[in-house]
Formats: C-alpha cells, structure tokens, sequence
C-alpha cells in the first residue's frame, strides 16, 4: 500500500499476479481490461483480459451425454500487446527473462496504472521499462500505453512490437474450462495509414461485431517516428520497428487503441470508428490529462473520507473500492443496456451475469449518482416481457425475474455446478431465489425515495413494482389458518435448496424462507402507495393496461397483512422447519479444516447434505434486519400480527452469528451492519474484514476471476448510510450517526431530492451542508429535531452520547426487557444531557 491514494506492490509474485491483475484493473463503465503485463500470454501466470459491459455470447458444449448452454462475458481482443528484443534475440514475452527491481503501483485519484521494473535477457543485457496506463473515463472507447525503455548496460539494435490480437478465448475460469470458450469468429485485419493496425471480429453466436484499432508512436532523441513495418496475420495485426538504442538514454512508446461496437451510438460502422478514433488522439499525454480530469470530477462526487487511527489501511481500502464501483458503472453506463454484475465487468466469473447484488450497489450509486441508478434499473424495466413469459410458463401471473440473467433476461443459472472437492457435478437450484424480484421492487422504491422522481415512477418504476406485486400474489398460498405461505423457493443462503430426505430437484424448495416472506409483505403494502403516487389519468390507464382490478389491490392487502413468518425458540426461524434441523460441530469441523466458508463442499465431498444442518452461507434471516428500520420491523410485523420485542431482535441476530460460516462476501457486510447499534467494536472489526475481501482475497483464489462488486459496495454503504443512521422518510433525510469509536470522524456527499449535501460527523457533532444550487428545501431530521434546509445553507446538530457508548436507544430496551425475562442486568438509564439541536 502506498498511503490513501495508491495501492502499491514491491516484486513480482507469480502466484498472486492473478489477483494484482483484477485489483489493479482500470475501466470506464464501457469496458474492463485486466492489468495483464503488455508483454504477457494467456498462461497459468498471466491472463490478459477486456472485457465489454453486457458483451454476451451464448455456446453449447457437449459434457458426457448431456449438452450444456451458457451465456458468457466475452473475452475481447487484446489491445496490449507490446514487446522488444535486443539485436538478433527472440522477442521476449513475460517470463522468458528475470525480472529485476519490480514494483507497481494504481493511482485512485487519476485511474492510472503504473509498473517499473528492469528485464535481464539470456544475453545479460539489463533495460529498464516504466509503464503508464490507462482506460479513458474521458473518452469510454480509448486505452492507452505509455513505456520509457532504457537500456542500461548495452548499445544497439532495439526491436519493438506492438499489435491487436483476436486470437483470445475465455479461459480466466479454471471450474469453466471444459466447456467451449471461443466466441470470436476469425479476425479480419487490416493495416491502414499513419501507423494504424486494426482488426474486427464478430461473437459467434449474438454475432455482435466489434473492431480494435492501435496506433503505435516512438520517441527517440527528441524525434517522434511511426511505424514504418506492419503485418496482419489470420488473427493479430502487427507494427515493428527498429532503432539504434544507446546505454542510458531513453526511447518512448505510445501505443493508443480504441473499441468500438455495432450496439454503439452515432457509429456508421465500428472499424472505421476505431480506426478514426486513435488517429485523433495527439499523445498518451493529451489523453492523460483528459482523463485525469475526468476523475477528479467523479471523486468530487464520490469520495468518502474517513479518519480512524491505526485503521489498516481503511481510507485507501474505501477508495479502491469506490474506484471498481465507478469502473463498473459510470456515466458511460447510462446510454448502455446493461445492469450491474457482481463480480463487476473484470472478469468471467459468474459468466458476467446480473444477480441480486444491485441490492447493495445501487444506494452508492442512487445517493451519489442517481442518473446511472435510473438507467440501470431500466435494464429491469426492458426485461418485463421475459420475465411475465418466465412467470406464465410456471403457471403463475405477473413478472417472475431470474436469479441470473444477460442479454435478454432469461433465466441464465446452470442447471448443474461442480464441487472441485469431490469432483463432483451437483444439481443446481439457485433459479429457486426468487427474492430477486423482491430486491428490483425494493430498488425502484429506495430510487424514488432518494430523488423523488415521479416520471420515473410514472413511466416506468409503477409497471416494474406492480407486475412483481402481482408475481407474489399469485405464489401465495392461503392456508386452513387463514394465513398466506409461499413455498418451494430459496433464500439467500444458498447452503438450504430443500429439506433433507427429499430430492432437492424434484421436491425442491423450502416453505415460508422469513427473509422472502417479510420483503414480500412489505412490497405488497407499498403497492398501494406506488399507485396513490401516479396522477389520476396515468394511475387509470396503467391499471387497464395491466388489468389490475380493486379484488387483486384487496387481495394483495390481505397477503401483506396474512404472511406467514416462523419462528421457534423465540427467534425468527429462516425458513419453515428450520428448528428442526440438527445443530452442528462447528469446533469438530474447525479443527479438521482450515476454513469452513464452502462448508456445503465440505459436507458433500463427506457424503453428508447441509440441508440437514443448523448452518448459513450468508444468515438470510439478518438480511432483515440489514434493509430494514427497527420502526419498518415494527410496523410490518404488526401489520402480520406477530408480537415482536427489541429482546427478540438481538436473540436473532445472536442465534444466527453462531450460525454461519461466511461463505459469501456479502455475510460480513450484513454482520457488521445488524451489529452496527449493538456492538459497535464488533461491527467495525466485521467492516474491516469486509474491506480485505478481495485485496486479502479471503476466498482463496476467486477474487482473480473477478472483484466481488457487491461485497465492495456494501463496505462503502457502511459508511455512507449504516455509520451515518440515513433513512429516508417522504421528503425528510433521517440522520442518527453512530461512529466506531475507531473512527474519529467522517466526511462524505449525499444527494437528496436535487440537493447535494455535505456531511460531517464526528463523535459529538453532525454538520449538514448544502451546496448552492436551485432546488426546494427539504427536511433533516436527528432523533425528532427536523430543521428545513435550503441550498447554501449550514447548520450543526449535536450529537446525543449514551451512557454506554456501544449501545443505543434500541438496545438498552432490549436489555431492559431481557432484565424483566430476568436474563440480564438492566443497563444504566440516565437520561442524556445536551440538546441535539
């Protein structure tokens, strides 16, 4: 690490290179490329990989005597390629000389990528490259090179080569290799004027064309020169050159490359496109400096500034992954048709397919830069007619959404997976997780919540959430008791697909999954509200368009106050049945493995069936507690009849701690939250754990095949909302911070119903600050003082300190009730001093 700013490394470690290549990946929201070395192949070190957002292709491949289909993320032709040789000698390809003095280093703060080191060849000559790198998030189609070669203790003939390569597959997967990953058609290239080389290619099957075009440049005793040899052969197109190098004295290469594809817009056609872009670009430092900038106006935005001592690393940790958030969605995304995968455009796992993880990305993106929320929510919208036609195929109404889709919104989840464990291929029924649906209504509501964009609603977010209310009602059984069920589906711990004994593909499913069951009944009560929010005329023609009659509004009612929600042990059960399963032998397994995170692999690879057991890939039951107030718990549990207590809310979260083996990244992000207001040291240790996900690669080698987005996400949103106590209520901003006591104080910028608002908090005060701007005043509220505020106006709340700093309001009720059950001290209930106003 390198301070706030830089993710540093120091030598070459061929082992880990896997995972500093994805990690120090640069991208604009357009593409993704890996920061492979320039003059490395695909190879059990290196892999060299850009990638487009949405850019799928779908092939079958025969495995055994079945034919499996999958859509994948391509793997694009290669823009870096670029290597030299000395004299007569061989060009060198990483590996095939000693490196030297390595270190490399990823600025935040401009998107650059920069590597230095110094090469020996077999000859013993020893030159130096330095290396800048960027993915312009000026210009969304352009990548750029710069090297400065230095020969140190040799004088003569230096050879350089640089190309385009479409001769890639998509092997960045090892469990995928099997299967067939070679989606370009045959390259065609071409070699045009003023040092352009470039080529174009098709996906085999989507047949989606895509061009790549390099202009290569050199610097040498103050003389620019091109290129003056090219060569295009059946798949790369070329450009060499030689020069007379003398010790000590530096030559310069620029190599500038651009994509272009045919879903593009104001494209006539995108080889000429490329083609004519590189040859606009003057230098690396013209394109340098449009893109720095560019940056700099995104961290405007963006930034969250943290002040934690002895916080390892925390502030640059924050930052780089704010920095893959907006590689990932940028404001090149919002003339896209895509959503927002979760492990990112990096790499190709998970096929680069779009899952629920949109549930944590988006209120980054909706409180700092709505626009790509709306527009990446769209994607869902465009998806309706596949997802009512998945939803009738099942025999039920409304818009069923996959668990993972890509192009077209299909229903993209394998239909079986493989154990590397016991080698083993494994039905898979994670289509089950219906809750997504759930999150894409949740999504649209927290969107209008946060900007209260009605024609959004009007035009298209009515529609999504209606159509999802609809899915529900119609999988909703009633009961003999009268109360609603709905069954055969999982939730999100993936460790439970059924119950044990049954065969988890035919008889499949769980009945009453709580966390399902409770975002269920809340969606159906905000239904009304989604429609009480649509003018008269545009309220009226969406219901006859859709055909929602008054009888389905009153049954959807009757659902959101008749769900059932388990429990057992005075505790809300995960699913139904779930008390009955047997406890399990954590400490046994613990001493017998070294990590029980893929604990489903390990029980199966020992003929056992984690079904059987008490445990949780991710604890479902607290992803209620993550999106929801305690006031909502309240009120929807009230709503469905269930007597709940703030005692009962922490024997839950306790019961489901002891409970989970974190095999999801996402598990430390919802822990630390739910432990946010009671534990609070607890929940920061847990936020830091989260923030090493990926850099500390936790997973054990998955983080190369692509960041977890999600997981990054959600440590930001830690930040910007669980630290800070934001809710939003109509046209009020809640506030309640609560900092770690680690962290001394936090600065970060919110947007809220056309206001940009700057927060500071410290331990003892909040100050909200709103930019001058035009746009209506809106409401701030801390603990009941509300103070209305305006563009250009300030104001300092002070903050209310209990008298056990880790414990607030809630949870000292909590305690008090467990003092009257008689299982623990009351705590002490002086009352505050100070006016939070």
């Amino acid at each position: 690490m390198r301070g706030e700013w830089t993710l540093g490394y120091d030598g070459f470690d061929p082992g880990a290179e896997g995972l500093r290549e994805v990690l120090c990946a640069l991208g604009n929201g357009y593409v993704v490329s890996r920061a492979a070395a320039a003059d490395a192949r695909a190879d059990d070190v290196h892999y060299p990989g850009t990638y487009l957002a949405g850019g799928y292709d779908r092939l079958t491949t025969r495995v055994g005597d079945r034919d499996v289909e999958n859509e994948d993320l391509v793997n694009l032709p290669n823009w870096l390629p670029l290597h030299l040789r000395a004299e007569d000698g061989p060009w060198l390809h990483a590996g095939e000389y000693e490196r030297l003095d390595y270190g490399q280093e990823l600025s935040l703060k401009d998107g650059l990528l920069r590597r230095g080191f110094r090469m020996r060849d077999a000859g013993g000559r020893i030159t130096r490259w330095q290396e800048e790198r960027l993915v312009s998030m000026d210009d969304p189609h352009l990548c750029a090179l710069a090297v400065t070669l230095t020969p140190e203790n040799w004088s003569g003939r230096l050879g350089l080569r640089a190309g385009v390569d479409g001769g890639v597959v998509n092997r960045g997967v090892k469990r995928y290799r099997a299967l067939d990953g070679r989606h370009l058609a045959a390259p065609e290239t071409t070699c045009g004027e003023d040092g352009v080389v470039a080529l174009r290619t098709r996906f085999v099957q989507a047949r989606r064309e895509v061009a790549l075009a390099q202009r290569l440049a050199v610097e040498t005793h103050g003389a620019r020169i091109l290129s003056d040899r090219k060569e295009a052969l059946a798949a790369s197109a070329w450009q060499e050159l030689e020069i007379e190098a003398e010790a000590g004295r530096s030559v310069r290469v620029e190599k500038i490359a651009a994509y272009f594809n045919a879903h593009d817009h104001a494209v006539a056609e995108p080889l000429h496109e490329a083609c004519r872009s590189v040859a606009r670009v003057a230098s690396f430092e013209v394109a340098r400096e449009a893109h720095a900038r560019a940056w700099r106006h995104l961290w405007d935005q963006a930034d969250i500034r943290v002040e934690s001592p002895q916080n390892g690393g925390a502030q640059l940790k924050l930052r780089l992954h704010v920095f893959h958030l907006l590689q990932t969605a940028s404001p090149h995304s919002v003339d896209l048709d895509v959503g927002v995968p979760p492990r990112g455009w990096h790499g190709e796992a998970y096929r680069g397919h779009i899952m629920w993880d949109e549930l944590f990305i988006f209120p980054f993106l909706t409180l700092r830069l709505p626009v790509l929320t709306r527009a990446l929510l769209r994607y869902r919208w465009r998806r309706l007619g596949e997802a009512r036609r998945a939803a009738r195929a099942e025999g039920l109404a409304g818009a069923m959404f996959p668990w993972m889709s890509g192009s077209n919104g299909r229903e993209e989840t394998q239909t079986v997976h493989l154990n590397p464990m016991s080698g083993r291929w494994l039905p898979d029924n994670s289509y089950r997780q219906r809750h997504i649906g759930a999150a894409v209504a949740y999504n649209v509501w927290q969107y209008y919540e946060a900007t209260d964009d009605r024609e959004f609603l009007r035009d298209y977010g009515a529609e999504l959430f209606l159509e999802i209310a609809r899915f529900w009602s119609s999988l909703a059984e009633r009961r003999e008791d009268g109360r609603f069920s709905i069954r055969g589906v999982m939730g999100p711990d993936e460790f439970h697909d059924g119950y044990p004994g049954r065969d988890a593909t035919t008889e499949g499913g769980l009945d009453d999954n709580a966390y399902t069951n409770f975002i269920v009944a809340w969606l159906l009560t905000r239904a009304s509200d989604v429609l009480d929010l649509l003018p008269d005329d545009n309220r009226r023609r969406l219901c006859e368009t859709l055909a929602i009659s008054p009888e389905e509004i009153a049954r959807w009612d009757a659902i959101s106050r008749g769900l059932v929600i388990p429990f057992h042990d005075g505790v809300i059960s995960q699913f139904d049945g779930y008390g009955a399963l047997k406890e399990f032998d954590w400490a046994g397994y613990r001493a017998r493995w070294p990590s029980l995170q893929r604990l489903d692999r390990i029980l199966e690879a020992e003929g056992e069936d984690a079904n059987a057991y008490k445990v949780s890939k991710q604890a479902d039951v607290l992803m209620i507690f993550y999106l929801f107030s305690r006031e909502e718990i309240r009120e929807i549990l009230d709503r469905l009849g269930y007597a709940f207590s703030s005692a009962q809310i922490l024997d839950t979260i306790d019961y489901y701690l002891a409970r989970v083996s974190h095999g999801s990244t996402l598990s430390f992000v919802t822990h630390a939250w739910v432990l946010a207001r009671s534990d609070r040291k607890a929940s920061w240790r847990l936020a830091l754990e989260a923030l090493d996900s990926d850099i500390a690669d936790v997973q054990g080698g998955t983080t190369e095949e692509g960041i977890h987005l999600g997981a990054m996400a959600g440590t930001v949103d830690l930040l910007q909302r669980c630290y800070t106590g934001i809710r939003m209520r109509a046209s009020t901003l809640v506030l309640d911070p609560r900092l770690p006591e680690e962290v001394t104080r936090l600065e970060t910028t919110v947007r809220f119903r056309r206001q940009i608002l700057d927060l500071s908090i410290t331990q003892d005060t909040l100050t909200v600050s709103s930019r001058t701007m035009s746009a209506p005043p809106v409401s701030i509220a801390y603990r009941g003082h509300a103070r209305e505020i305006s563009p250009g106006q300030s104001f300092t709340f002070g903050l209310v300190r209990e008298s056990r700093p880790d414990v607030d309001v809630p949870v000292r009720e909590a305690q008090q009730a467990r003092a009257v059950e008689g299982r623990e001290p009351a705590p002490a209930t002086n009352t505050p001093q100070g006016d939070p106003g």
